[in-house]
This record gives C-alpha cells, structure tokens and sequence, in this order.
C-alpha cells in the first residue's frame, strides 16, 4: 500500500474514532450541575435570589486575580488581569445550582444581552402554581413581561411561562406544565423535570 492511501485510509479510521467518541457523549455524564452569570453587585444579587426567587446561598469564595501573568486568561477565557471578587453558589428548589459571579475587567461589558443576542439567555423556575407567581412577583415590584401566556398548540403544548427580571436586568422565566407537554405522548426522550422531583 503507498504513502497516500496509507494516508487516506488512516484518515477514515481517526475520523470515525472521533465521531464515535463525540457521539458517545462526556465520559461519566450525570447531569447539569450548575449555571454560571455574573452580576453587577453580588449582594443585590444573593438577596433578589434568596429573597425573592426562594434559593438558599450555599456557599461564597474568592477573590481570584493574577496581577502579572495570564492565568485569567488560561482558565476562564477572560481578560488576564479580570479579578473575580466573589463567587456564590445558591441552590433554587430541586433544580441545577446557579453560581454567582462578581467581576472587575479592563474591558468588561456591563449590556445585558437580549434574547435574541449570541449569548443571550434566561434561567427558567419551575412552579406550580404560576398564577400564584404572577401575583407574588407583582406584589414585590418585579418586573414581568405579558403573561403568564399558555402553550396551546405544537410540542410544547400543556406549558405555561412568565418571563420576569432580576433588578439588574438578568431575564428570567417561570415556566409550569403540570400535566406535561404534548411531546411527551409522541414517546422519544422525555426533558427532565423538577416537576417530578
């Protein structure tokens, strides 16, 4: 056998190996443990998400800086001399964590992203009883967008949501489907759900 079809033929074989690795998925895989955002003031923020969300703090730590080097960059993919000030873990309910961050950066950006913007997202809170949240949140001045507005039609039938917001801008959405979504029926993999738990 040449050079070239030596080759091509190992190229076939690592290419497969590598589309069989990155479909079997994360070795050890259990889960989503937590969902990282950084806010603008870490007390504001503990108190809107222990107070008025219902999450318990966890635990606090930092800070991190590096005054001369590029371990910021290294390990967070953030300007090298980004000091993290603090970070927070609260547990919400029997949801994934959520991991709280305070950040000073040279070129740090202080927009929130809107939704339709790359990197733009929202933390979704199951309830049950979403009419109950609508009237919790207005009664502590949080504020909502329309809603709640139920899902009627398609997939994710059977669902109703409520997007809300952090004082600070963060969006966030209160999400219920106490009966399921219409996809479910179809069979197929069914979304986890802190509905069950």
């Amino acid at each position: 056998m040449n050079n070239a079809i030596r080759s091509v033929a190992l190229a076939g074989v690592l290419a497969a190996a590598t589309v069989s690795a990155v479909s079997a998925g994360i070795p050890g895989l259990k889960g989503q443990d937590h969902v990282g955002v950084t806010v603008p003031d870490m007390e504001e923020a503990v108190s809107f998400f222990v107070d008025v969300v219902g999450c318990e703090k966890a635990m606090s730590f930092g800070p991190f800086k590096d005054d001369e080097g590029t371990f910021m960059t290294d390990l967070v993919n953030v300007h090298p001399r980004a000091v993290i000030n603090t970070i927070t873990l609260v547990r919400c309910g029997n949801g994934s964590n959520i991991e709280l961050f305070e950040y000073e950066a040279p070129d740090q950006k202080t927009e929130m992203p809107k939704n339709s913007d790359h990197g733009g997202h929202h933390i979704a809170f199951y309830v049950s009883d979403i009419e109950a949240a609508a009237a919790y949140f207005k009664e502590n001045g949080v504020r909502t967008l329309m809603g709640p507005f139920p899902v009627n039609e398609g997939p994710a039938g059977g669902q109703t949501i409520l997007y809300f917001f952090a004082p600070w801008g963060l969006q966030l959405e209160a999400i219920t489907y106490p009966d399921g979504m219409a996809y479910e029926k179809d069979g197929g993999t069914v979304l986890w759900s802190p509905k069950d738990q």
